[in-house]
């Protein structure tokens, strides 16, 4: 147990070097783009489209990044803008869930795509449950006035730290930075931590055997389940990883896989994507419990429209498992 603290803080480490090979270039990318205006005019090309949902200009150029880079890249973005940036509580947690549901994209449907999914049918899958989930949650938080308390970001940066962007040095803006990083660290430190929890209390495999009936009752195959499970928990590189070995070992059927790799593109890596945004602000009924409950009922009513298993539509199948 002595070397745990250790193996701890060099898996922290590890892991926070690699993210903030992603992080840092974003958050340099918008003080630029800030200081030269770029930032306020993407702002204004896509402030239409934000108030639709009900989100300011600024919530997309968040959303945005996310949808190219990560998480972590939004996550950066929103650092950026964080100084006068106002969101309620439902309007964070909508962009959340956006982020949430549709992130990486380059990356991650391309592992759907050697998984043997469509890169185009899912990606527009996540873009549009995105859009209309956040454009939902923002609107009727609204109208029935729930989670209409503001965020304060201002400990992102320090207290000390915050303020309005335009009054902001290069300094501050340093110091900020290396604050940001630093609380970062400090999250993915006690996200391992529960991680750990999890996996030695067993609530990991609890968990695991309570969403295996879920994805059956969507329309799922039961041979899919548990490979799927595993993605839907841990992130859909692992579970794209271990699709492309059992599509070929049980031979799944193109409707198998299609739903599943939908199941995961919609939702994965529930545990530390999920709780990273939570320890940020956001509501974990919005980000955790409506993103499961949206995810099957996509899923379930997918699983409709290509009932006839193995004669899954080709616009929206997938393909062969690609060697």
């Amino acid at each position: 147990m002595s070397s745990y603290p250790i193996d701890l803080l060099q898996r922290s480490r590890r892991l926070f070097v690699a993210l903030v090979k992603v992080m840092l270039p974003v958050m340099i990318a918008v003080e630029i783009g800030r200081r030269l205006g770029w930032i306020d005019a993407l702002g204004g090309v896509i402030a239409p489209a934000m108030a639709w949902i009900d989100l300011p200009p600024e919530a997309g150029m968040i959303w945005i990044t996310g949808v190219f880079v990560g998480v972590y890249g939004a996550i950066a973005a929103l650092i950026g803008l964080a100084p006068g940036l106002e969101l309620s509580t439902a309007q964070f947690s909508a962009l959340c869930a956006m982020v949430l549901f549709a992130h990486a994209l380059p990356v991650e449907q391309s592992i759907v795509r050697r998984a043997g999914g469509s890169f185009v049918v899912t990606a527009a899958l996540r873009l549009g449950v995105a859009i209309v989930y956040g454009a939902a949650v923002a609107w009727l938080c609204r109208l029935a006035g729930v989670l209409v308390e503001p965020v304060s970001f201002d400990w992102l940066q320090g207290s000390a730290l915050a303020g309005e962007a335009a009054e902001r040095s290069l300094t501050d803006w340093l110091q900020a930075t290396a604050f940001s990083l630093a609380i970062t660290f400090a999250i993915i430190v006690g996200l391992l931590v529960v991680l750990d929890l999890l996996e030695r209390s067993g609530l990991r495999r609890r968990i695991t055997a309570m969403l295996a009936p879920l994805l059956r009752v969507s329309g799922l195959d039961a041979s899919a389940a548990p490979v799927t499970t595993v993605g839907v928990l841990l992130g859909l590189t692992y579970g794209g990883a271990l699709i492309i070995e059992e599509a070929e070992r049980q031979r799944f059927s193109r409707r198998t896989r299609f739903l599943a790799l939908a199941w995961l593109s919609l939702s994965h890596a529930l545990i530390e994507d999920t709780a990273l945004l939570v320890a940020l602000g956001a509501n974990v009924w919005v980000v955790l419990v409506g993103r499961v409950l949206v995810t099957l009922v996509v899923i379930a009513a997918l699983a409709r429209l290509l009932d006839g298993g193995d004669q899954a539509r080709a616009p929206l199948g997938a393909g062969t498992v690609r060697q």
